[in-house]
């Protein structure tokens, strides 16, 4: 691609680049990362002319491909369970530690991998090789997420049938992948798409069906022991299908089969739902674009209430945040589920009505501010809307509290009803995503034509519906307090509506504001949200004044208690999941529904219910938001009706059409790779409990010891896991409460992007680089942008060109040293030159180019040798058990370019230098270490040979105290080695305990490192 950023020629005089701080750069100058064309990588990579046996990528190749294959022969990955069918050497590792590693499950792309995907894999790989030479039993196993939307779209665009592209893009990652010499136990593959896979995805999803939850023991429990407590008369039938309170005995079957079906775990609702007319089904939030259509073809998304299949995770809503304290995750990613799940304390009011028996119930987490509630608002789709709205307007009811906006020219009839339909149509046009979001400022509403008394003030303020309350949170009815909440004094602004305050500002947040302090809250800039200066307002029985929020709060609470007004009450933001989709690539409900409508479970031993083929599976898309969907299931009669006995005789059932969603097949993945060839149980108990228990741990503690994988997954994918596991655990299945004890999060590769002047991006690949800053595309400039590589930024790169220009173990060794592996680093195709060369200078240390003769001796080291040889197996190893393979490769290149000098000096290389090298890179680079590890007259693989120990005597480092200055004080100093890099004197630095006593509440903004002299800091 570039015209002036030539790569350089890998010889002898040029000093290596891309080692350990390369992924510290800036992205800048970046460009054209997404050129590594073959040609041009090959010119870096060596030529015809080189010695016949120089290691450039001819040779690369020829080596990686044979110790793959040499690898699936042996089965060298292959890791043995305690029991079963792969029981086979158990007793070789039996007594050795366990170690469990996962990657996250991959989605079987059309366009195969770019360089960016593969960092996790190698990352884990790498660190799953050196736990094996350090004495682990380690299970790294690999599969496919292949079911969902994202694959049947790709199916009709291609005009295949997904199981055939499925299966086509799977053959081409698996390859891919391969490739790599990823050290995967391929006797555990599977792809969600399998039957044999999919069975018991049934099987658990009549399992959560057939299970309730408990709240006096806060646990799932099997649906008969609750039908038993009704019959007994232990519990009283109470549920929202027995309205009238009747007991068990005075209900008929189909209403005691409704009642039972309002406790299920897995329960059919009518929901507001993301609708998309043009694709046919119901989407989830995630997979819809921040301005409301949908991410995959751009369609526009509805709400509206369509009968769907909801699974109740919100009773789990405590133990989820509660059991976080169990994992070993960062703080981001438990704060972001934590925030998800949105625990809430505060209490519900009961507002009555004007003039009518109706109550409207509002949660509010600030109970304190109920004097100066003026308005009440609820979501457009709240049940009472309707009954409220009045049949004409208040006398003196303003214009602009009528919608105005779509009255058109027949403002004179615009009744409140009128005006609520056209508001309540305007606003399904919103997904909640929109409506939530903080920039979408346009407050809008309309007025109901009906008045609440407030509790604490007998005053009647107004009924709104305005579309910045969403249904989905609380009640769906909110008390407005203008006066401290911003959206509320927006809104009562666009509507006239009174401002009363609750608390007094102070006088700095006066100045602050440019106000003077006697400045009515009406007058007010903005809201405010203080905790102190409350108000006495007059309210009989409560004075605030001279309270903190707390104690406001509760006194507060206790004044509604009282009264009989409101109570305490722990609301969450978690909805249940809605599990349905109106797509075919899913895996089918194992539920039929009888002639009274009501679902009934497949028996288990008619499981796997097949999704039937098609050869027309595309959905109905339908005409407008009011259409219903047509699931294309519905389009198979003779599957989507079914003669069955359940018990009394054979009938006639209709199968449920709609189908689960993806995330279905990735909630327990985990344990399918424990006992991937079972077909007679989920799991073994005894294979189960080896994998996901540490010896000696306390009952339900546990899980994937190692789970690796991007933060985008680190809401809903492990959120919807560690439902399943609980309910699972639960019932008895399995031994852990969570799925994933440890949790990391690698980063993203980084790649130029180009953008014409219509704003479209365009081939990195074809862009002409003319000067730093000029950039062309078909002769037109085009402008760059740094971003996540990936197709839809056109700036992928293909490890298929990598590996024919460099070979796989390059890739490797230039995706770790790039920088820290949770850090995001760009891709720098120049860069890729200086491991290259590392491998080169390592090959040649062992072997004659001239010759393929091995050059090395019995000699023993001499000191110097043998002191930077310890001291690199040290911090290599503590670097390796700290995912800093980075500095690692660092250290390996240092010890590397001194090996050089030995062979280059004396001819040949001591064997014991050239050994512990070679094993401490292999983890790294394990083609090239093989092949050198075989030419030094090991038969076996290394792949379980030890991995080098340090003497600590000869490890000792000349050490220097540096000051750590925070702030321009220095605060503390550390002992470090003289010739410790910025990374290692950082990680010393944060590791010391006074770190976390003065930075503990503040944002680090700086971190500047002089080697050997300083540590500055600058935290605000």
């Amino acid at each position: 691609m570039s015209e002036t950023a030539n790569r350089p020629e890998p010889d002898e005089n040029t000093a290596p680049a891309g080692a350990a701080g390369a992924g510290a750069a800036s992205t800048a100058g970046a460009a054209g990362a997404g050129a590594a064309s073959t040609a041009g990588a090959a010119s870096a990579a060596g030529a015809d002319d080189h010695p016949p046996f120089r290691y450039q990528a001819r040779l690369a190749n020829e080596i990686e491909l044979r110790w793959q294959d040499r690898w699936e022969a042996e089965g060298t990955f292959n890791t043995p369970n305690p029991t079963g069918p792969l029981a086979d050497r158990f007793d070789r590792v039996a007594g050795a530690p366990k170690f469990f590693m996962m990657d996250m499950f991959p989605y079987p792309s059309g366009a195969g991998l770019h360089v960016g995907h593969p960092l996790g894999y190698i990352g884990t790989d790498v660190y799953a090789r050196y736990l094996r030479m350090t004495g682990d039993n380690v299970l790294h196993p690999f599969g496919y997420d292949a079911f969902g939307l994202p694959a049947e779209q790709y199916a009709i665009d291609t005009g295949q049938h997904p199981a055939i592209t499925t299966r086509n893009n799977i053959a081409n990652m698996r390859r891919q992948l391969r490739r790599l010499g990823l050290g995967h136990d391929k006797r555990r593959e599977f792809a969600t798409t399998d039957v044999g896979y999919y069975k018991w995805t049934q099987w658990i999803f009549l399992k959560i069906f057939n299970s309730w939850f408990d709240e006096q023991v806060n646990r799932a429990r099997p649906i008969e022991e609750l039908i038993a407590e009704f019959e007994s008369g232990g519990r009283e039938p109470g549920s929202d299908a027995n309205p009238d309170g009747r007991p068990w005995a005075g209900l008929t079957d189909v209403e005691r089969r409704k009642v039972i079906d309002s406790h299920r775990l897995a329960y059919i609702s009518e929901e507001l739902v993301n609708w998309c007319p043009g694709l046919g089904t119901v989407l989830a939030n995630e997979e819809i674009t921040a301005d409301g259509r949908s991410d995959i073809g751009n369609y526009p998304v509805y709400r509206r209430p369509l009968r769907q299949w909801m699974l109740r995770i919100t009773a789990y809503a405590e133990r989820l945040l509660d059991d976080l304290a169990l994992l070993d995750w960062t703080d981001s990613i438990k704060a972001m589920q934590r925030n998800w799940i949105g625990r809430s304390d505060g209490a519900h009011i009961d507002f009555a009505v004007a003039d009518s028996q109706i109550k409207i119930r509002a949660f509010t987490t600030r109970p304190d501010t109920l004097p100066g509630a003026t308005y009440l608002v609820l979501a457009p789709e709240h049940p009472l809307v309707d009954q409220l709205t009045a049949g004409r307007w208040p006398d003196g009811t303003p214009q602009e509290w009528r919608y105005p906006q779509a009255a058109g020219g027949g403002a004179g009839d615009w009744t409140p009803a009128a005006a609520v339909q056209a508001y309540r149509e305007a606003a399904s046009r919103l997904v909640d995503r929109q409506r939530a979001q903080e920039s979408y400022t346009d407050k809008t509403g309309v007025f109901t034509g009906s008045y609440v008394i407030n509790p604490m003030t007998d005053e009647p303020i107004p009924v709104f519906v305005a579309d910045y309350v969403l249904m989905g949170y609380g009640t769906g009815a909110i008390m407005a307090v203008p006066a401290h909440d911003e959206r509320d004094l927006e809104f009562a602004h666009q509507f006239g509506l009174p401002v009363r305050a609750v608390l007094q500002p102070t006088t700095a947040w006066f100045e602050e504001h440019g106000v003077p302090d006697d400045t009515a809250a009406n007058k007010w800039p903005v809201a405010y949200v203080g905790d102190r200066g409350y108000l006495d307002l007059g309210v009989p029985g409560l004075n605030c004044a001279g309270l903190d929020k707390e104690s406001a709060v509760r006194a507060s609470i206790g004044w509604l208690e009282e009264r009989g007004i409101g109570q305490h009450e722990r609301s969450y933001r978690l909805r249940d999941w809605l599990f349905s989709r109106q797509r075919y690539w899913g895996e089918p409900f194992p539920i039929v529904y009888d002639e009274h409508g009501l679902p009934i479970a497949v028996p288990e031993d008619l499981l796997p219910v097949k999704l039937p083929e098609m050869t027309d599976f595309r959905p109905e898309p339908q005409e407008d938001e009011s259409s219903d969907p047509v699931p294309p299931l519905a389009r198979v009669t003779d599957w989507a009706e079914v003669e069955l006995d359940l018990g009394d005789g054979p009938k006639r059932y209709r199968r449920e059409l709609n189908t689960m969603p993806q995330w279905a097949g990735s909630c327990w993945y985990h344990l399918r790779y424990l006992d991937p060839t079972n077909d007679k149980r989920l799991v073994d108990p005894e294979v189960e409990r080896y994998w996901m228990v540490q010896p000696g741990a306390a009952p339900g503690d546990g899980g994937v010891d190692l789970y690796v994988g991007g933060v985008e997954h680190g809401v809903l994918h492990l959120l919807y896991s560690r439902f399943w596991q609980k309910v699972l655990y639960d019932l008895g299945y399995v031994s852990t409460t969570e799925p994933y004890k440890r949790l990391f999060n690698q980063g993203y590769i980084l790649a130029d992007a180009f953008l014409d002047s219509r704003g479209i991006y365009v081939p990195a690949a074809e862009v002409i680089e003319k000067s730093e800053s000029r950039y062309l595309y078909k002769g037109e400039p085009v402008t760059p942008r740094a971003g996540k590589m990936g197709k839809s930024l056109k700036n992928a790169v293909s490890p298929d060109d990598i590996y024919v220009a460099y070979g796989a173990d390059t890739l490797r060794l230039y995706e770790m040293a790039m920088g820290p592996l949770d850090a995001d680093r760009p891709w720098r195709i120049d860069d890729i030159v200086g491991v290259y060369r590392f491998l080169q200078r390592l090959w040649r240390s062992v072997i004659d180019e001239s010759t393929g003769e091995v050059m090395v001796d019995d000699e023993p080291i001499d000191d110097d040798t043998a002191h930077r040889l310890h001291r690199t197996i040290k911090i290599v190893r503590r670097d390796f058990e700290n995912f800093r393979f980075n500095t690692a490769i660092a250290r390996l290149m240092e010890l590397n370019s001194h090996a050089s000098k030995i062979a280059s000096s004396a001819g040949t290389l001591p064997r014991a230098l050239a050994e512990p090298l070679i094993l401490m890179v292999s983890p790294l680079a394990p083609h090239i270490a093989e092949e050198l590890w075989s030419r030094l007259g090991h038969s076996e693989s290394l792949a379980r040979e030890p991995f080098p120990v340090f003497d600590e005597t000869l490890a000792v480092e000349q050490a220097v105290t540096i000051p750590v200055q925070i702030n321009g004080k220095t605060r503390f100093r550390v002992d470090i080695p003289a010739d410790a890099g910025e990374d290692e004197i950082r990680q010393v630095v944060i590791e010391h305990p006074d770190y976390a006593h003065h930075t503990q509440g503040t944002t680090i903004e700086r971190f500047v490192i002089v080697p050997g002299r300083i540590a500055n800091i600058v935290a605000r």
